[in-house]
């Protein structure tokens, strides 16, 4: 297929208009670009899971801690002063390394979801805001990732004797229409907020790449994300 050619106009609402000052606007392809983001999102995407698939990923890290579901959030405060801080405790970190050891299943379907980048969809990332990589990788890959994700948080929280109680009292409060969405169950609530986590934690490694592409020493970067 003959190699169509970026404008500086089409690559100045993601380059900040610094690409047609640094480069002719001939120096770019499209194949450029394909390769580009694809580097970009490989990059990212195991940055981040390096970082949340290890001890303490989601526990230790505030921005991705996972909090307690629903109505247990709402009543923490009371709880704890009456004696069950110990219990909570447990349940948070039963879903913080839930999540930590549910990350890594990632990998694999990162790596291949990245391969199928098109080229048509660099295009659209390129010409994206800060985070457009990280969106698009999240639109084809947070539905199967999920399925991957909830059999393993399953078994990282039956244990716990609260997640158990709480999903019973959860399952009646949803059939009369008072909970919604992944409040429905420990296993749903930690299923989203890792997936959650991981692609913010992704999104944070595109504005990286993207504010400072020589730190990441390589040329194609540069010249794709550069100013």
């Amino acid at each position: 297929m003959k190699r169509r050619q970026f404008t500086a106009a089409l690559a100045a609402p993601v380059l900040g208009g610094g690409l047609a000052g640094a480069l002719p606007a001939w120096a770019l392809g499209e194949s450029d670009a394909a390769a580009g983001v694809r580097a970009a999102l490989e990059r990212g995407a195991l940055a981040a899971v390096a970082l949340l698939g290890r001890t303490d990923g989601f526990l230790g890290n505030p921005q991705v801690r996972i909090p307690l579901p629903g109505a247990l959030a709402d009543a923490e405060k009371l709880l704890r002063a009456t004696g069950q801080g110990r219990r909570l405790d447990e349940l948070i970190t039963a879903m913080n390394r839930a999540a930590e050891a549910a990350v890594p299943e990632a990998k694999a379907l990162f790596v291949g979801a990245v391969k199928s980048i098109s080229v048509e969809d660099a295009l659209k990332i390129v010409r994206g805001g800060p985070t457009s990589v990280t969106e698009l990788f999240a639109g084809k890959t947070r539905t199967p990732l999920g399925e991957k994700f909830l059999p393993i948080v399953t078994r990282a929280t039956e244990r716990v004797s609260l997640a158990q109680r709480y999903n019973t009292l959860a399952q009646r409060a949803s059939g009369l229409g008072l909970l919604k969405g992944d409040a429905v169950s420990v296993q749903q609530h930690v299923t989203t907020r890792a997936l959650d986590g991981l692609y913010l934690m992704i999104g944070e490694e595109e504005r990286k790449i993207r504010a400072n592409p020589a730190a990441t020493g390589s040329a194609l970067l540069r010249r794709v994300f550069g100013s």
